[in-house]
């Protein structure tokens, strides 16, 4: 049953079930489902669209699509600790759902395509930006909370978490398989608008199942403090209103932010920096010894993912170009477009990701299952053997076969399988209640860190590209040559660690209430407590 104590509401594994997890867990899967479907279907398209439409020389393309996804990664920080102290999980996430819907739809309105030698639609690129905006600004309120919801649907030593992680995340998946087949398929068949209307329908859809399941997750989500949320701060204003207008700002301020790669990337390291220096002072302060050594191994892992999504993310960039110029794309007589094959990884994630679960559950059961250090270092070898695997397949001849794509796309989502939900998990696990969102999002802004990454790894892989296609095809190989050794060296090394790491992790300890204590009127926990919540 839930138990409601220090104005928060938190749901128990008790109560109506579906296959053995609460049905709020469902209604959290398809929400994120329809999310993942707008998302990736724009993904999918945005750098096609760039150098296609707007005629984006390929190096300011990247660097856009770079600034993009790291803003979309930075937001969740701001979006996981307004939540966390004042709006709640699920006003949260409705509130970036709307904001995503109107991006979305926005990002339909595509104007005349660019002639050689002239430039676009001044007015036409505003619209474009300011829809970029508001999905930025969006994701930062939903993608961070919705996670953080599904964790709140269990206590933090029910055996059921990881799998109800790796279940969310399959779900989700079935969005992106098919964002990027719909949307890429009508984006580069009948039009760029069609394409991403599809996304923006898609997101609509999220919203209503949100809306309607809002009693399957029984209190889930809800404000820590209603009476703070709604007390009076300016005049009639109170703390709900000023978070709707400041959003409103911030969509203003990411509108003209996203121009630019250079002040993005000096932005994401001052909100790194600030995000890390935060949580270590909340941990030396207020936490216990074994909840501080548990915060700092959250902290490793988290940094750990720039590194992964630095590489990972490729697949929208210059993997997405380099598999429209240089694979032999014909399949059944039929050329597939090259947004479509972004699928693929969500594809493999659906069909191995109850693999992975039931392996995990398996090992467990024998007492063998790795720990999450340890599944993080088998991820990062995965994927450098991914982009290894694609640089010896394309030594053959002068087009790539596809099948070497289907392999990158294989081992990649081998490794993502390792590290992306068991670093979810791990996150509501290893970190106190009242510090939940924040840690969920500074998990998401180490995304975003790798974003930018990928977009400074995708510029190197269009340097010197001057001799043609040939040449710019033996670039984008040369670096895929490093960083794939680069990835596989480091995964070796994290292995070498992972018993120290697990160690600190003191599962041992763990209870389901973290020692319950007091919280101050900050929401910080006082030494020797989490929070005046409990679980169950």
């Amino acid at each position: 049953m839930s138990d409601v104590s220090g104005g928060g509401t938190v749901a128990s594994g008790a109560g109506k079930t579906f296959l053995g997890h609460p049905r709020g867990l469902f209604v959290l899967f398809f929400t994120e489902m329809w999310e993942r479907f707008s998302y990736y279907g724009m993904r999918a398209l945005l750098v096609l669209y760039l150098t296609k439409h707007f005629l984006f020389e390929r190096d300011a393309a990247y660097g856009l699509y770079g600034a993009y996804t790291t803003l979309v990664f930075i937001g969740p920080v701001i979006g996981g600790v307004l939540a966390d102290r004042y709006l709640g999980q699920r006003k949260a996430v409705v509130l970036g759902a709307v904001l995503l819907v109107l991006g979305h739809l926005g990002m339909a309105i595509e104007g005349s395509p660019v002639a050689e030698g002239g430039s676009p639609d001044p007015t036409v690129m505003n619209i474009f930006y300011l829809s970029l905006a508001l999905i930025i600004v969006g994701v930062g309120f939903l993608k961070a909370n919705i996670s953080t919801i599904v964790g709140e649907l269990y206590p933090k030593t029910d055996a059921r978490r990881d799998g109800a992680f790796t279940i969310f995340y399959v779900g989700i998946n079935l969005g992106a398989f098919l964002g990027a087949l719909i949307s890429g398929y009508l984006g580069e068949t009948f039009g760029w608008a069609y394409g991403f209307g599809a996304a923006g329908f898609g997101m609509l859809a999220g919203l209503v199942v949100f809306l309607w399941g809002k009693p399957a997750l029984r209190g889930a989500g809800e404000p820590r403090n209603p009476a703070l949320l709604k007390s009076s701060v300016l005049g009639p204003l109170n703390r709900e209103h000023l978070i709707w207008a400041g959003t409103l700002v911030a969509v203003l301020i990411v509108w003209q932010l996203v121009r630019s790669q250079g002040t993005v990337n000096i932005v994401l390291l001052a909100a790194m920096t600030v995000t890390y220096l935060y949580i270590v002072y909340r941990a030396v302060v207020n936490l216990t010894p074994q909840q501080r050594n548990r915060i700092i191994v959250a902290l490793i892992l988290i940094t750990t993912n720039v590194l992964f999504w630095g590489l990972f993310e490729q697949a929208g960039s210059s993997l997405n170009i380099f598999t429209d110029e240089n694979v032999n794309r014909n399949l059944l007589g039929w050329e597939v477009p090259a947004s479509m094959f972004q699928s693929i990884n969500a594809f493999y994630i659906m069909a191995l990701g109850p693999v992975f679960a039931g392996l995990w559950v398996w090992l467990g059961k024998k007492g063998w299952e790795p720990s999450a250090p340890l599944k993080f270092a088998l991820g990062l070898m995965q994927l450098g053997l991914g982009f290894l695997v694609l640089v010896w397949g394309s030594a053959a001849g002068d087009l790539t076969p596809v099948i070497f794509i289907f392999l990158i796309y294989l081992l990649h989502t081998t490794g993502e399988l390792c590290l992306s939900p068991v670093g979810l998990s791990a996150m509501t696990r290893l970190s106190v209640t009242s510090m939940v969102g924040l840690m969920m999002g500074a998990w998401f802004l180490a995304s975003g860190a790798g974003n930018a990454v990928a977009a400074l790894i995708a510029q190197a892989t269009a340097a010197g590209g001057e001799g043609g296609e040939a040449a710019s095809a033996a670039q984008v190989l040369s670096v895929y040559s490093k960083v794939g050794w680069i990835s596989i060296g480091v995964g070796v090394a994290f292995a070498a660690l992972s018993p120290i790491l697990t160690k600190f992790m003191h599962l041992d300890t763990l209870e389901d209430d973290d020692n319950p204590g007091t919280v101050d009127t900050g929401g910080a926990i006082k030494p020797g407590g989490d929070t005046g919540k409990t679980l169950g």
